[in-house]
């Protein structure tokens, strides 16, 4: 991806240290994972960026993908979408990290919640 393109996509969620109250206790409800850049990870990441209230970021070696409340990958819509098959499994592979309660609902169904309270009927 060229550096334009990667500029044209990329989002910062994150706020400047000068813009952050430390005295504040809001409760943020993000949830995310980075993957490592690779072929399945910027399907995953197109496929999930069709979502208005998903923010895709493209850096150099990694993609993120962050949402609000919660993030659903559907493996079999990501399936279609890649022409291949998409486990839950290589999905946590091709996951370096993720932020927020994951939850692996059935072999087609990996959610992250940012609201612990909604992950609760799970665990």
């Amino acid at each position: 991806m060229s550096s334009v393109a990667r500029n044209a996509t990329k989002q910062n969620i994150f706020k400047e240290m000068k813009d952050i109250d430390l005295t504040s206790r809001e409760v943020s409800h993000q949830c995310g994972v980075t993957m490592n850049d690779s072929v399945e990870a910027r399907a995953i990441a197109e496929f999930m960026g069709q979502d208005p209230t998903v923010t895709v970021t493209y850096n150099p070696a990694t993609i993120r993908i962050d949402g609000e409340g919660k993030l659903i990958f559907k493996m079999d819509e990501i399936t279609e979408f890649l022409g291949r098959e998409m486990t839950a499994e290589t999905f946590e592979v091709n996951t370096s990290t993720h932020y927020g309660r994951m939850v692996r609902i059935d072999d087609d169904t990996v959610i992250l919640f940012g609201d612990m309270n909604e992950v609760m009927e799970y665990i």
